[in-house]
């Protein structure tokens, strides 16, 4: 089951005073379902760029308290600083992490913008993502005049802020708020202690690029000859083009390598409009959103390539990584691995795991934690400093600590044989689905490049597909079974002397039954998927491997009427008439449909099976 979670960045004006920042991180961390990664003050520049993350909501009112906590305690009269700063909070990005998108967070944004508008009467402003005009995208513009200026800022009609009173806070200043993509800060390890051969390389990989240069004697690129532009002389930074015109150059650069030529010598701080000639080409670097540099690290020993990733999902760590192994080979170098600095959105590293495998000719439809570590052992990202996925990635997939699934078997089958009611056959059919999802993700795999035609491949592919996402999901259903049951019997537990405390009662009650009935439809339906997934696995699979699906669709179909069986125990206490008469033919269907399929593929695994056997 996807989570969703949202990382939270506010940067505060106070960096000196650690006693002022621990009231204000405290502030955030009361709020349950937020952790704290990170505070990083800076003495010299007055700030402590604080790091958190948790699901939207929750998010939201830890930034929100952080706010208002820094608006008691810091007074931006007296605030100084060697950082640009608009406020006591000066920005407070939202960035997506894992289940929420740019526009969920965007909103976030507004949310958080319009309570302290309204509550703490502070101005805001939103910026990229978020921003409320194409104008204000940009942080450094929003933020001109920093904090001095912002009163006459103020009065402008264009710089209303977006929420909040049009005039000065003397004591905050104002808040700039808003939703950007996480940045992946990613270093790149060489056999080298040289940091002009990392430079080189980052040259190449960054999105503002280099100098261009032709005729270069070996390697690196260095070694070349400087171009410049020249009257009726317009080269391209990128290959052999000449153009007479600058025009003409831009156009080629457009539509032969895909980028615009002005943006990409405004980078290099040349303004294409003042003219051209007699400035130096630039060369367009590989990668987009890609900042690099080379620099050498004394702990190591080593020269790095340091990257910073601005959008990862534009540019890939992946893709660099290959890329760079590629440009130190063809000059005399080796990756020796790769580093990570903070933190890696689940995704990035998930998807780069799933790459490499597919490159080994390997399926990716495995366990999560298996993808992951296909793309720690590619990536080598242990090469200079351990890395541990439970610290480092953001977003892993839900799992209950300490729960029911983490038991040894025997200590499950022991807990479940005890005197208490749950866990019960809520959980052990949510189970029987996860095994059978299990055996079918196996038998699929087990066929990978053997399937009789491209069809069935293809087939097996999207069964292993199906059935680890029907795995992942019914494993948390174990656990969520009983948490569903604990609720209503926690409702029961309510005092109930008078009629209101009745009343509660009797309403918690019945939602925790909704609850109780919602489980395991939901265990029900997963353990149909997975029967679809097994029974699709036997008829492409390996032959020798058809016991296996089979065993996968029966045990699967336990978890289907497992799962209806506790349906309809719960839909008898419900006062909700209209909600039973909805779920009653819900469930007669589903099981209808389950009993068919194992009618159908224990005939058909019977007679395959029995053509195996000598006459």
């Amino acid at each position: 089951m996807t989570q969703r979670v949202v990382e939270c960045v506010p940067n505060f004006s106070e960096g000196r005073d650690l006693a002022k920042m621990r009231q204000i991180t405290d502030a955030i961390e009361s709020v349950r379902g937020v952790k704290l990664l990170d505070v990083d003050p800076g003495a010299d520049t007055n700030r402590s760029v604080v790091t958190f993350v948790g699901d939207p909501d929750s998010v939201v009112e830890a930034a929100f308290r952080g706010i208002a906590t820094a608006a008691k305690l810091i007074d931006m009269r007296r605030q100084t600083g060697a950082h640009p700063r608009m406020g006591a909070c000066d920005v407070c990005p939202f960035i997506p992490v894992e289940g929420v998108s740019m526009d969920d967070c965007a909103e976030l944004a507004r949310r958080l913008g319009e309570r302290v508008g309204r509550e703490l009467e502070i101005p805001v402003y939103l910026y990229e993502h978020a921003a409320s005009r194409p104008e204000r995208r940009n942080l450094a513009v929003v933020r001109k005049g920093e904090y001095e200026g912002l009163e006459k800022k103020l009065q402008d009609p264009a710089w209303q802020p977006d929420f909040g009173p049009a005039r000065f806070n003397p004591g905050f200043g104002a808040l700039i708020t808003g939703a950007r993509e996480f940045l992946i800060a990613y270093n790149i390890d060489l056999n080298s202690t040289d940091k002009a051969q990392a430079s080189d390389i980052a040259m190449e990989l960054r999105e503002k690029g280099r100098v261009a240069r032709r005729v270069q004697t070996n390697a690196y690129y260095s070694s070349g000859k400087e171009l410049r532009y020249a009257e009726a002389s317009f080269p391209c930074g990128n290959c052999d083009f000449d153009g007479k015109y600058f025009e003409a150059t831009e156009a080629h650069c457009r539509e032969t390598h895909g980028y615009e030529l002005r943006e990409l010598l405004a980078a290099n701080d040349i303004d294409a409009a003042k003219g051209v000639v007699g400035q130096r080409v630039y060369r367009a670097g590989l990668f987009r959103a890609c900042k690099a540099i080379g620099w050498y690290v004394d702990a190591y020993k080593r020269a790095q390539i340091s990257i910073n990733l601005t959008n990862w999902r534009v540019t890939s760590a992946r893709a660099v990584l290959e890329a760079a192994r590629k440009l130190a080979a063809a000059r005399g170098l080796v990756v020796t691995g790769s580093e990570i600095v903070g933190l890696v959105p689940f995704q990035a590293l998930y998807q780069a795991g799933r790459a490499y495998l597919e490159d080994q000719g390997k399926r990716a439809a495995v366990p999560v934690m298996d993808v992951l570590q296909a793309a720690v052992l590619s990536m080598g990202l242990n090469d200079v400093a351990r890395f541990e996925l439970e610290k480092k990635v953001l977003g892993l997939p839900k799992a209950y600590a300490a729960g029911l699934m983490d038991m040894a078997c025997r200590d499950l089958v022991d807990e479940v044989s005890r005197a208490t009611p749950a866990p019960g056959g809520g959980s052990i059919a949510a189970l029987a689905g996860s095994l059978g999802a299990a055996l079918a993700s196996m038998v699929a795999n087990l066929t990978q490049g053997k399937a009789a035609n491209e069809t069935a491949e293809q087939q097996l592919l999207a069964a292993a597909e199906k059935a680890q996402r029907v795995k992942d999901a019914m494993v948390l259903a174990v656990d969520e079974d009983t948490f569903a049951f604990s609720a209503y019997m926690d409702a029961r537990r309510l005092p109930a002397g008078t009629a209101e405390e009745q009343a509660r009662r009797n309403a918690k009650m019945q939602d925790g039954l909704k609850l109780a009935v919602e489980v395991p439809l939901r265990t029900a339906r997963l353990s149909y998927e997975a029967m679809e997934a097994a029974e699709m696995a036997m008829q492409h699979g390996n032959p020798n491997s058809i016991t296996d699906a089979m065993v996968g669709f029966t045990i699967a179909s336990a978890g289907v009427r497992g799962g209806i069986w506790n349906v309809l125990i719960n839909l008898k206490d419900l006062s909700d008439a209209a909600f039973v008469a909805e779920m009653r033919p819900v469930c007669a269907k589903l099981l209808a449909q389950a009993d068919a399929l194992v009618a159908r593929a224990t005939t058909d695994g019977n007679a395959r099976l029995d053509s195996m056997l000598p006459n």
